[in-house]
């Protein structure tokens, strides 16, 4: 009886604490004082540091700088570059740091992280994987010998040079790599943890957009598909992840005509309530581009060296819209081509020579002339 009454203790203390929990989640639809919002990273802990310094979201010595500033990393932090493992550890302490101050850091899940998880290893480097070797030896050992017993019950006999193709395919680090973003490992679970979709106040945040496919699900069912899918491999096929249109890797929003996507933006922001979209996943000319009458921002810009290493992100004070372009506040457009260009060209000449921008204000030129 006395064992029956303590599970029955802890099963209501249980409820209360899960109650609270859930009581102490921020209202979303509120509108934070200050936002910072960071494109695609990958691998590039140099840059990355470097972007949140020029936003003030974090000090000299990388600690977190930003008071009650919300830091929004729109997805793909992973691949392309070696510091995958140390950003993610990074962004792990600086959560903990902003909720400190009041503040708070979300990361979204982009296609780069959904594809660390299920598999995909194709945009890995072989630096990526070294930096989680640790036990390499004694994993490889392990695993060589499972391989092993495989071949040898299908009656295969495996030769010296099929061991070489073997550990060639599997870099130093693999098997780390590989146990930390499976099913239970440690970034695995911090990722999912996260959503693909984020509204706060009168913006919505996804990594790659939303398509006409999914422009009727609200920001709760495509949470919940993206995380069921990368839950359970078998929902993959034929699921949200790895659409082609899915969030994680729709780019109509980013290079689309925008003519033929006006009414489709229109419904997808009354869908969530909100002003704006800011979108990542799309790699820009080395700026933030706003698209759509400043109805979308893109906000990749190519930040990791592996893309040109431009330094930009995006900042939402209230109603005021900017992007920090190397350091410097620059409002972004809202009207037409005009206006976009004198912000391409403020955003240029603070840029070393030659600016990744010059392509893109040629054209705009060309079209303004009779």
């Amino acid at each position: 009886m006395r064992n029956s009454w303590r599970k029955a203790g802890w099963a209501i203390l249980a409820g209360v604490v899960v109650a609270a929990c859930a009581a102490a989640q921020p209202d979303r639809t509120l509108q934070p004082d200050r936002i910072v919002v960071v494109g695609d990273v990958h691998g590039d802990f140099s840059q990355f540091a470097g972007v949140l310094r020029s936003a003030g979201v974090i000090d000299a010595r990388n600690k977190w700088s930003g008071g009650r500033t919300h830091l929004v990393q729109i997805g793909d932090i992973p691949d392309r570059g070696p510091d995958t493992k140390k950003i993610i550890a990074y962004l792990m302490d600086l959560e903990k740091q902003a909720r400190r101050a009041q503040g708070m850091v979300h990361l979204l899940i982009g296609n780069h992280e959904a594809m660390n998880i299920y598999g995909d290893l194709r945009y890995v480097i072989a630096k990526e994987f070294e930096a989680f070797a640790s036990r390499d030896g004694e994993y490889r050992a392990l695993a060589w010998e499972m391989f092993e017993a495989e071949a040898k019950a299908k009656d295969v006999k495996l030769s010296s040079e099929d061991r070489k193709k073997w550990n060639a395919e599997r870099p130093k680090g693999f098997f780390e790599h590989r146990i930390a973003f499976g099913p239970g490992g440690k970034f695995y679970k911090w990722i999912v943890g996260h959503d693909a979709v984020l509204r706060l106040g009168d913006t919505l945040f996804v990594h790659a957009g939303i398509s006409p496919k999914y422009a009727g699900e609200d920001q709760e069912t495509l949470n919940r598909r993206v995380r069921d899918e990368l839950t359970d491999f078998s929902k993959l096929s034929g699921g949200a992840v790895m659409d082609a249109d899915g969030p994680l890797w729709y780019r109509g929003l980013a290079t689309g005509d925008e003519t033929e996507l006006a009414e489709h933006v229109d419904a997808v922001l009354a869908r969530h309530g909100v002003r704006r979209i800011v979108i990542g996943h799309t790699p820009m000319p080395g700026a933030v581009i706003p698209r759509f009458g400043g109805k979308v921002i893109a906000a990749d810009v190519g930040l990791s060296k592996a893309y040109g290493g431009a330094m930009a992100c995006v900042l939402i004070e209230k109603d005021s819209l900017s992007a920090i372009h190397r350091g410097k506040r620059l409002p972004l457009p809202q009207g037409g081509t005009a206006e976009l260009l004198a912000y391409l060209k403020e955003a240029a000449a603070l840029d070393p020579a030659p600016s990744p921008l010059t392509e893109m204000i040629s054209k705009i030129e060309a079209s303004l002339t009779p």
